[in-house]
């Protein structure tokens, strides 16, 4: 077993543990006619997000740091396949003053032997680094089922994930059989959560509106309140990261709502034929900080 340690994000001050919010770069990709996004580059860009209420953002995979994005603080995503990979891609960032890095792991069709030389070389990295490096729960990877994710914090308990909650929320449909069992069952993952992509999806559908954020969603139109559902994943995860957080440790939120190129954005045609997405991704993306601002509160009441 690894005697490695994924530090949590911290800024060196005796602050209590807190939230930061961060937008990844790919939410303003492709946003429609009328977006509350004024369509800004540049220190522009840079200064409206964190006049909306962003600490940081988040660069695509690969994506080199813009030269000038003060105020805003960042952190990178990337994959490592192999875990050949893994020493040369976490050093690639540990020299950019990254917060931290997020990764896909794997293609999900390793078998254990190779899934654990991958974790292990991860870790190793992010060690050898001094940089954070949390596993994306996400399809195609080796996080891609609550089962086989489970056992990793088992064999690795010091690994530390990248929340992304809606591959599991719809790709293993939480729902089906009851989610407060599914919940019971997540409990190690909830634990070690360190960073959240902040995307809400339906048992059928991984990225769907949600209005304001107060009430039940008109697209909730099935027996599930997927929102309700999601606020109490993500007040889960963050009672886990308070658990154990200590002075300066912060929790970074991060909108990842992704246009229809990836077919997460969904498209509807209008009478002449022409696709439009249902919603304002930028606008959601406001509505998430607010929405994980109460869960939150809540977290600290737990």
């Amino acid at each position: 077993m690894s005697s490695n340690r994924i530090a949590n994000t911290n800024d060196g001050s005796p602050d209590a543990p807190k939230l930061r919010f961060f937008l990844n770069l790919n939410n303003l990709e492709g946003l429609p006619p009328g977006s509350l996004w004024p369509g800004l580059e540049g220190e522009a860009r840079f200064a409206r997000l964190a006049a909306d209420g962003f600490h940081g953002i988040q660069l695509p995979d690969g994506q080199a740091a813009p030269p000038a994005c003060q105020p805003l603080a960042t952190c990178a995503s990337d994959r490592i396949s192999t875990a050949a990979e893994a020493a040369d891609t976490v050093a690639r960032y540990a020299d950019h003053g990254h917060q931290c890095l997020t990764v896909h792991a794997g293609w999900g069709i390793e078998d254990d032997d190779a899934v654990f030389r991958l974790v292990e070389a991860i870790l190793s990295a992010s060690e050898r680094a001094t940089l954070p490096v949390y596993i994306e729960t996400h399809r195609a990877t080796i996080t891609q089922d609550i089962w086989r994710t489970v056992q990793l914090t088992k064999r690795f308990p010091e690994i530390r994930f990248n929340g992304d909650l809606s591959h599991y929320y719809t790709g293993q449909e939480l729902v089906y059989g009851g989610l407060d069992m599914k919940i019971a069952f997540m409990a190690p993952i909830f634990e070690r959560i360190r960073f959240m992509h902040a995307r809400i999806g339906s048992p059928g559908h991984i990225q769907m509106p949600v209005g304001d954020g107060s009430i039940r969603p008109l697209q909730a139109s099935g027996e599930i309140d997927y929102l309700a559902d999601f606020k109490q994943l993500w007040t889960r995860a963050m009672v886990g990261f308070l658990t154990t957080a200590g002075p300066g440790d912060f929790l970074i939120v991060c909108p990842e709502l992704l246009s229809r190129r990836y077919y997460y954005a969904r498209t509807f045609p209008d009478p002449a034929g022409v696709l439009h997405e249902e919603s304002d991704r930028y606008a959601e993306a406001l509505t998430y900080i607010r929405i994980a601002s109460e869960c939150f509160a809540a977290a600290r009441l737990a």
